[in-house]
């Protein structure tokens, strides 16, 4: 991830609130091309996101049934079992969630370099997506 990315994700990880969020992840939409093509800043169900391919791959929890600063980032069904089970002090799940491919993230117990790596696999995983989508059509 580069410089702007960085800077999004330590102020995320220090538990910021939806404002600060936002105003966080403005100067992101500027930088974010260079170290993540195709990746956009915008909203997703009114919470501050990353998208690529205008589809959501890390966004701010706004579901009731979230814990408060909570990172939903999209990693499909096997990745979300793996993460869960290996730290679940970190990774859970709430019903509202299950049938979609995403897991929800504690920002206040993951370690920065974890959060970086997870938000590059969410970038990831949705590109493959849109990928198969795109075949298919």
């Amino acid at each position: 991830l580069g410089a702007a990315a960085h800077c999004f994700l330590q102020q995320q990880y220090e538990g910021v609130g939806l404002g600060n969020f936002r105003r966080a992840i403005d100067p992101l939409d500027q930088t974010v091309h260079l170290a993540m093509p195709d990746v956009d800043a915008g909203t997703t169900f009114g919470s501050p996101a990353l998208k690529i391919h205008r589809r959501m791959f890390a966004c701010q929890a706004t579901q009731k049934s979230a814990e408060p600063h909570t990172l939903v980032a999209s990693v499909g069904f096997d990745r979300r079992d793996e993460l869960i089970a290996a730290d679940p002090d970190v990774y859970y799940l709430k019903e509202h969630y299950v049938n979609y491919p995403v897991v929800l993230v504690r920002l206040s117990r993951i370690h920065l370099d974890a959060l970086k790596g997870l938000v590059e696999t969410a970038r990831r995983f949705e590109e493959s997506r849109a990928r198969k989508r795109k075949l298919r059509s």
